[in-house]
């Protein structure tokens, strides 16, 4: 793909395959911007530590940051992502199969959003597509397992760390500022807050702004009639691009899922949503810096729930945290199920 903004509009508007392609992706990452992207600032908007259009402004600039900066220093979560499935060598039906599994789980995350529920746009990206790969083939062929196995990874590592992490946290932090005064530590929790919902945005930016650039460099290579490239470049505009769609998003929709998370799960104070935003940042850092694609609800809610069981398990509303639950359990078979069927229909219509 060339490195040059101008010259791929020029591209596609030359190339409509190329064009629906890239309409989709951006699809996908705005739906991301509605239901992931305000888990990194639901705690710091419930604990009122900074108005809601301040943090979306704040997780824009922190996303794209962390896009940038976590790029430069390794891009292996967009690549396990760009190889984790092969969609065979007829780069056209590749191409609409990859369409195919972008509306589908378009479709799946705006029905969660329609809900409330903060549905992981992760695990609904790794089931499309892997739906996909399965239906074009008509077998596992097209799943790579060396990759494919890292996502099992993530989903162990997001859940049990992210709950470790919160939970340890926050009872550093308790240790730490035991017998301080409550109005002073208040105070500084407030601003120490912001600036963990800030490296909440970042992270959410190293790790979901790399997936979907790495979907958003599959399907341009695919719809260039490029089947075989494993090797890419992610310029910068599409860095920018990524993040801004996110934010727009997050503004359009975010509401209920930072209401859901940051305010119905766990009654926090200040310094319990500093802990789980750090606590989550820590865990995603981790599993950035090894290449390991995971959520960051699973991270953060999980992350959340150690903070609140850190007090006393009846602190969680586990009736939200079941909702939560089912959701992210029938996100792989059924996200992966309607890519399936969506990739027969897409290829018998065009």
């Amino acid at each position: 793909m060339t490195t040059d903004i101008f010259h791929y509009f020029d591209y596609l508007a030359g190339n409509p395959l190329a064009a629906v392609t890239a309409v989709l992706t951006l699809g996908v990452i705005l739906v991301n911007g509605w239901t992931d992207a305000p888990n990194a600032i639901a705690t710091c908007v419930s604990t009122r530590s900074i108005k809601p259009r301040a943090a979306i402004v704040m997780a824009a600039v922190f996303n794209f940051l962390g896009v940038l900066v976590m790029t430069v220093i390794n891009a292996k979560v967009a690549s396990t992502i760009y190889n984790m499935v092969d969609f065979g060598t007829n780069t056209i039906d590749a191409a609409t199969a990859l369409c195919a599994a972008l509306f589908a789980i378009v479709v799946w995350a705006t029905a969660a959003w329609v809900f409330g529920i903060p549905t992981s746009e992760s695990h609904a990206l790794i089931a499309g597509l892997s739906g996909a790969a399965i239906a074009i083939h008509g077998n596992f062929s097209g799943i790579n397992g060396h990759e494919w196995i890292k996502v099992i990874y993530g989903l162990v590592l997001s859940t049990g760390l992210g709950f470790v992490f919160g939970f340890v946290t926050v009872r550093i932090v308790e240790k730490l500022c035991a017998g301080c005064d409550r109005v002073k530590t208040n105070r500084a929790f407030r601003a120490a807050q912001n600036c963990g919902g800030a490296f909440m945005a970042f992270m959410h930016g190293a790790q979901d702004g790399q997936k979907f650039m790495g979907v958003f460099l599959l399907g341009s290579a695919l719809s260039a009639g490029q089947g075989g490239v494993n090797e890419f470049e992610i310029p910068i505009w599409l860095m920018v691009m990524c993040s801004l769609i996110m934010a727009l998003g997050t503004s359009m929709g975010g509401y209920r899922i930072i209401k859901s998370v940051g305010m119905d799960m766990v009654k926090l104070q200040t310094y319990q949503g500093f802990a789980a935003d750090t606590g989550a940042a820590l865990c995603l850092l981790t599993a950035s810096l090894t290449g390991i694609p995971v959520s960051t609800t699973h991270t953060k809610t999980s992350s959340i729930m150690g903070v609140g069981f850190s007090k006393r398990a009846s602190a969680v509303n586990w009736k939200i945290v079941k909702e939560m639950v089912l959701t992210w359990v029938l996100t792989f078979p059924g996200c992966g199920i309607l890519a399936f069927f969506m990739v027969k229909l897409f290829i018998r219509i065009f």
